[in-house]
């Protein structure tokens, strides 16, 4: 059996009258990747906050690295990093000295030589001394991925990574993605971006208003799509039209 990193269960969200989480289930395995997609407003941002105990759900539970949101919190935070949209980088320091920053931050020992194992990993050596003013946006991302692991954190939860970056950046982001897995730790990755999903995703989930209509890996999610036409080479569908395909039959109901 595989350990599992995070685990939900029933988990319930309202505001005021607004039902945002109607009983979500999911499990995400140890050292994957698990990309959460859904339309704006579908609960995506609700759910990563609940995980990472910045909201407190209605019902249900949340385990995360083995503890509970609700009754072991502390417990939580030190198990996981957050990275959000923007890459919260200080631009006025440097990119050592944003990493070094992060490291005395977490009481960590020898931060200059953590932040230098990370400057390397992550190919941002010759950077180093540079202001993060003067950074790319994906040289920008990858710090902030470094920073977020300062402390090797076993989760990462990843919300949109990608937004606002070039072809080329966002290429570079999903291959520290995938190395990141590699290495051992669970990626939570919400997107707006269907083929990052497809490129990334060992498993991936569809929550659309307020539930996971749709759970599995790209081939089990194929099979949920009507069959193609055999015309002259057998076309197999896109995530996004397997995602579109699966949303309509659920609005359709």
């Amino acid at each position: 059996m595989p350990n599992i990193a995070i685990q939900v269960n029933d988990l319930r969200k309202s505001y005021k009258n607004l039902e945002v989480l109607k009983g979500v289930n999911l499990s995400v395995e140890q050292g994957s990747i698990f990309a959460l997609l859904g339309s704006n407003g579908a609960g995506k941002t609700t759910l990563i906050k609940i995980l990472t105990t910045l909201l407190k759900q209605d019902g249900g539970t949340a385990i995360v690295n083995g503890f509970d949101v609700t009754s072991q919190p502390a417990h939580v935070r030190q198990s996981f990093s957050l990275t959000g949209q923007f890459a919260a980088v200080d631009e006025i320091l440097t990119g050592r000295e944003n990493l070094m920053m992060i490291a005395k931050l977490r009481h960590l020992k020898q931060p200059r030589q953590v932040s230098d194992e990370l400057l390397t990993r992550f190919g941002l050596t010759e950077a180093a001394n540079r202001r993060a003013a003067t950074y790319s946006g994906g040289m920008r991302r990858r710090l902030d991925l470094a920073m977020s692991l300062v402390g090797t954190p076993p989760i990462l939860f990843l919300d949109e990574p990608t937004t606002g970056l070039d072809p080329e950046a966002r290429i570079e982001v999903w291959n520290v993605v995938k190395e990141l897995a590699d290495s051992g730790i669970t990626v939570l990755l919400t997107t707006q971006y269907l083929d990052e999903a497809e490129q990334l995703a060992d498993r991936i989930a569809i929550l659309h208003e307020g539930t996971i209509i749709a759970s599995g890996t790209l081939a089990e999610l194929k099979q949920l799509f009507p069959p193609a036409q055999k015309e002259y080479v057998e076309k197999q569908p896109t995530l996004e039209e397997i995602f579109l395909a699966i949303i309509g039959k659920k609005e359709g109901k």
